[in-house]
């Protein structure tokens, strides 16, 4: 896997570097800001980009901007955001996009570093990775409370592992029930939220969150 890191602690970004590289994967660049960014993308486009939220000059939301415009001039990389904060704003506006490949989680919250590499080959690969509380932050500022009322305690739980990027397998495994008593869940959340029927396991997760975010 091709990534370039985008991170402005010197020893944060140094520790990623030599993580990946002992997985066997290839770190084309790593960089202190959003510009470099923006910059060792367009010169050699990765797989996947990990990008902080908050970077110079202002420390604001530089990082999270600049993961928008990858994902608008090369839908192609896949983008995971690594961060202390969820921005929401923008958060909203990178998950809810046309584009596969995305994942945000939050740096206190990885407590297992296989859990950042199984979030990294799963957003390279086209999939979803999304920290939990992420999600609830997503979810709870939503304007559609109404339609989201509609939804059974457990209509809730699988929506929140569906956003998390698990398959139905996974789901019914973390929420002992039956993989079809998955795919009944999801069908009865997808009539209730009046989201139409996409293919692609995706494009499932980024259509509820699109819909939760408008």
């Amino acid at each position: 896997m091709r990534v370039i890191l985008a991170e402005d602690s010197t020893l944060l970004r140094e520790g990623l570097v030599r993580l990946l590289a002992e997985e066997g994967h290839e770190v084309l660049a790593a960089v202190g800001n959003a510009e470099l960014l923006l910059k060792a993308v367009a010169e050699d486009p990765p797989d996947v980009v990990v990008a902080d939220v908050r970077m110079p000059p202002t420390h604001s939301d530089e990082g999270l901007r600049a993961a928008l415009e990858i994902r608008e001039r090369w839908p192609g990389i896949g983008v995971l955001v690594l961060s202390q904060y969820v921005e929401k704003r923008y958060a909203t506006e990178l998950l809810t996009g046309e584009s596969e490949g995305v994942g945000y989680l939050l740096k206190d919250r990885v407590v297992q570093v296989d859990e950042f590499l199984d979030a990294l080959e799963r957003v390279a690969r086209g999939r979803a990775a999304f920290d939990p509380e992420v999600v609830r932050q997503l979810l709870g500022r939503t304007t559609h409370t109404d339609l989201l009322g509609r939804l059974s305690a457990r209509e809730r739980d699988v929506l929140a592992e569906m956003a998390q990027g698990h398959t139905n397998a996974a789901i019914a495994q973390r929420l002992h029930i039956s993989q079809s008593g998955v795919e009944k869940h999801i069908n009865a959340i997808f009539d209730k939220l009046e989201l139409g029927g996409s293919e692609g396991y995706s494009r499932r997760v980024l259509a509820v969150l699109r819909y939760l975010g408008s």
